[in-house]
């Protein structure tokens, strides 16, 4: 038996412009390239299309339309992606025209998010976003749509049109999906509830795709996530517990890139993952400052934050950390990044790191230490010896700056705590009254 490779799709990739170039517009044009080739498709060319105004049935206009389909039949290609978020009508009538495949922006990252996804959690995540996705181009998808089921009653009306057959079908397959994820946002919450009672900080990483998080988060923690230079390499969020240069006990979570444009749909189906994020004591911003649009992919990431309530504006404290120093161009000036305006006075100063060779990692984690530092409290304990449970439990739950014990047996410590932490402790010993100094 011979076995054969099924031939990837030849692709034209197609960005329309509607002024005049600018590094930005050319960064978009190369980062749709970017998903493309991630599915693994076969790109034979990606180009401009520069247009006065987008045209609501086709997108393009008549006299484009015909020169781009003239385009595609040279290269033989058989799928196009359009950078755009087309409507329903514009690709199927894009797809008439051209007689090929056409696939915008939003489905082509459902696309990627289908493939990467390898939890239960993140496939009924992407599924949700799918279906959402797909009940509005059910116009397209089906070409049986003028077809009726005749009806069961004695009157023996036209029945139910198929297509509402199968957007009933869909409403369904949707319903059952969210009932699905509402029991997976009560998992999760209660993982959080129960983080929450060890008292342990939690720092989220977050950033643009492909910006280096995985790669950041390894380097610190030692995991294992899969790592690689491409769009949406991971997006499953996953948490790991490290302890920071200062000896405290956090945990650290990776989560999934974001990217312009980032459907809709995406945004509410991850809704339970992201919340990760605005649980955070702190969120570190990654940025890839290889990039040539860096700036604009850090106010993306700061606008989705903001729409998920989270960030600082939202009062989380954001350590934004300017990665791949190793990519630099020798022009490119360091100190230039320390002067770029920040959404809020909440934004920490920046660090320079390379998450690949390691530089920068130590000034990452004191910025951190200082960032929880400036969250926390220093309680003053003195303890006799038979109060010897409450230094075990500040040594479990917090930072223990120093330690006396006198002649009479009685332990003096000096302890750095959260808030909830310290709250907690004069709680379950009550017997004691620490002296409470300001937060360091």
């Amino acid at each position: 038996m011979i076995e054969t490779e099924t031939p990837a799709d030849k692709v034209l990739v197609i960005r329309a412009r509607l002024g005049a170039d600018d590094p930005e517009e050319i960064a978009r044009l190369e980062e749709a390239t970017g998903l493309a080739e991630a599915l693994g498709l076969d790109v034979l060319d990606s180009l401009f299309a520069p247009v006065r105004k987008i045209d609501p049935g086709r997108f393009f206009g008549k006299g484009k339309l015909d020169e781009l389909g003239a385009q595609i039949a040279a290269l033989e290609a058989n799928v196009v992606v359009v950078d755009a978020a087309l409507s329903p009508v514009q690709q199927r009538n894009l797809e008439k025209a051209w007689k090929v495949k056409v696939i915008d922006r939003t489905g082509l990252i459902l696309e990627i998010f289908g493939l990467r996804a390898r939890t239960k959690e993140g496939r009924l995540q992407v599924e949700l976003a799918r279906l959402a996705y797909e009940r509005s181009r059910l116009v397209r998808t089906w070409t049986h749509l003028e077809r009726q089921r005749g009806g069961v009653g004695v009157m023996g009306g036209p029945g139910e049109t198929q297509i509402e057959a199968d957007r009933r079908i869909l409403a369904d397959k949707i319903a059952k999906l969210r009932r699905e994820l509402d029991e997976v946002r009560r998992t999760r919450a209660l993982h959080r509830k129960t983080r929450k009672a060890a008292p342990f900080p939690m720092v989220a990483i977050v950033g643009y795709t492909n910006a280096g998080k995985s790669t950041l988060f390894n380097k610190i923690t030692g995991a294992g996530v899969f790592a690689k230079d491409m769009p949406f390499a991971t997006l499953d969020t996953t948490i790991r517990g490290f302890i920071t240069p200062a000896g405290t006990q956090l945990l650290l979570s990776d989560t999934v890139g974001f990217i312009t444009d980032l459907p809709t749909e995406l945004v509410a189906a991850f809704r339970a993952t992201l919340e990760e994020v605005r649980e955070a004591d702190i969120i570190v911003h990654v940025l890839d400052v290889s990039a040539a649009d860096f700036d604009v992919r850090r106010r993306e990431v700061e606008a989705i934050l903001d729409a998920l309530d989270a960030g600082a504006e939202h009062g989380q404290p954001v350590i934004e950390v300017f990665n791949k120093i190793d990519l630099w161009k020798d022009e490119f000036d360091p100190a230039d990044l320390a002067d770029l305006p920040r959404k809020s006075d909440e934004a920490l100063a920046a660090i320079t790191v390379s998450a690949q060779t390691g530089e920068g990692i130590d000034r990452l984690l004191a910025a951190i230490d200082e960032a929880l530092a400036k969250k926390s409290v220093v309680l003053t304990v003195k303890a006799t010896a038979s109060q010897h449970r409450a230094i075990a439990w500040l040594h479990e739950h917090g930072a223990v700056i120093s330690e006396k014990v006198d002649e009479h047996g009685t332990t003096t410590a000096r302890t750095r705590l959260s808030p909830e932490a310290a709250g907690r402790f004069s709680a379950q010993f009550p017997d004691l009254a620490p002296d409470l100094e300001d937060a360091i």
